[in-house]
């Protein structure tokens, strides 16, 4: 299941939901925060954009293809757009799977493409201004790594 939405997410509901199923032998879950820093220091908010249609697109393009890596049971990608605060989540990813090897690597690999080939925009707002936050090579090398391993 992949949603881009505007209100929060409760985690319990979603862990729940991944391990709803006698099969699943691990569920692992990631969860991203605004915190007070970013390129700049003294990050008061953040506000998130996306392409509608096409995020949805590129969340589900990736959960197929961890689906192909990985023996996955269930897969949640949330991810919220719109003025957040310090402190509110962004986003969740979810994995569930008879195994603990293939959830976390799973997990681990929704998020690095999830930052690098998702159309989302961040803009961090501080006490001064506010600016548009570039891609970072550190999520280009981590999604590469993957690339690698194939």
């Amino acid at each position: 299941m992949n949603r881009v939405q505007t209100e929060d997410f409760n985690v319990g509901r979603e862990y729940a939901r991944l391990a709803d199923n006698p099969a699943c032998g691990a569920v692992v879950t990631f969860v991203g925060k605004v915190r007070d820093f970013g390129d700049n220091q003294g990050v008061t908010r953040m506000v998130l954009e996306h392409y509608p249609g096409m995020t949805e697109a590129v969340l589900t393009q990736i959960e197929q293809e961890a689906r192909e890596r990985w023996p996955l049971d269930q897969v949640t990608i949330l991810h919220r757009v719109g003025p957040l605060e310090l402190s509110d989540q962004i986003v969740f990813i979810g994995v569930s799977s008879a195994h603990r090897k293939a959830a976390f690597a799973a997990c681990e690999y929704l998020i690095d493409f999830l930052k690098t080939r998702a159309p989302f925009w961040k803009k961090e707002v501080t006490e001064a201004d506010a600016h548009w936050v570039d891609a970072k090579d550190s999520d280009q090398q981590a999604a590469e790594m993957w690339r690698e391993e194939q």
